[in-house]
């Protein structure tokens, strides 16, 4: 299973496979399989991984603060950097690379992870809460430092501005939708994501890509070090 991609900075991608990492070419060939996780204690468990590149999350089971996230480095360590993780869902950065966006979905929380000199995270705090309103999934953060919000099960997409505040949001026209994120050439453009797994009554365009230009769009993606 792949659960997320990511650009190299020297070309090529890596992937975030269902309990390791690999690497690509340019033509998405798989080239070196990185690493297995390891979690001490837990080999009966179902482990996978979600959002690949300098920092990346370790879940079971999707039980409830058993999962961690850790920061993967381009030699291919692997360090605990926030425990009690239970489903992580995105994770994007602004354009500073300063500061992360965090979506744990059981939680109903985007957090805030504010970057240390030392590259650590070294403090996570509150951006907002959504609770009640759908699962959050995944996200996308755009030049003014703003972050669109995929609400699974709810057909919309949230906009919330630098402070948090709720300013606009995006309906789309099947209930799953998944994911976002910003392309074209100057990536003005925001490409949405949806999903039919489990649906008995899917609408007819659900598991589309579904594209809009907001009025601000987005950067290019971080690329991977290794």
């Amino acid at each position: 299973m792949v659960a997320a991609i990511r650009p190299r900075r020297d070309g090529g991608f890596i992937a975030g496979l269902e309990r390791g990492f690999c690497l690509l070419n340019d033509r998405f060939a798989v080239t070196e399989t990185v690493t297995l996780l390891d979690c001490p204690g837990r080999a009966h468990e179902r482990r996978g991984l979600r959002s690949p590149g300098p920092v990346l999350v370790r879940l079971d089971d999707l039980t409830p603060g058993a999962g961690a996230l850790s920061l993967f480095d381009p030699a291919g360590g692997v360090v605990e950097a926030i425990a009690g993780i239970s489903c992580s869902n995105a994770l994007a950065w602004t354009r500073d690379g300063t500061r992360g966006y965090y979506v744990d979905s059981l939680t109903g929380r985007v957090d805030v992870l504010q970057l240390g000199p030392d590259g650590g995270i070294a403090e996570r705090r509150q951006f907002v809460d959504v609770t009640g309103e759908g699962f959050l999934d995944g996200i996308a953060v755009d030049l003014a430092d703003g972050v669109w919000l995929a609400l699974f099960g709810s057909g919309l997409l949230l906009h919330f501005d630098g402070r948090g505040r709720r300013d606009a949001e995006i309906a789309v026209p099947v209930r799953q939708v998944t994911a976002c994120t910003f392309a074209g050439p100057d990536y003005s453009e925001l490409y949405i994501t949806t999903s039919r797994f489990g649906l008995t009554d899917p609408e007819a365009p659900a598991g589309a890509v579904f594209r809009t230009k907001p009025d601000v769009g987005g950067f290019a993606p971080y690329a991977f070090g290794g």
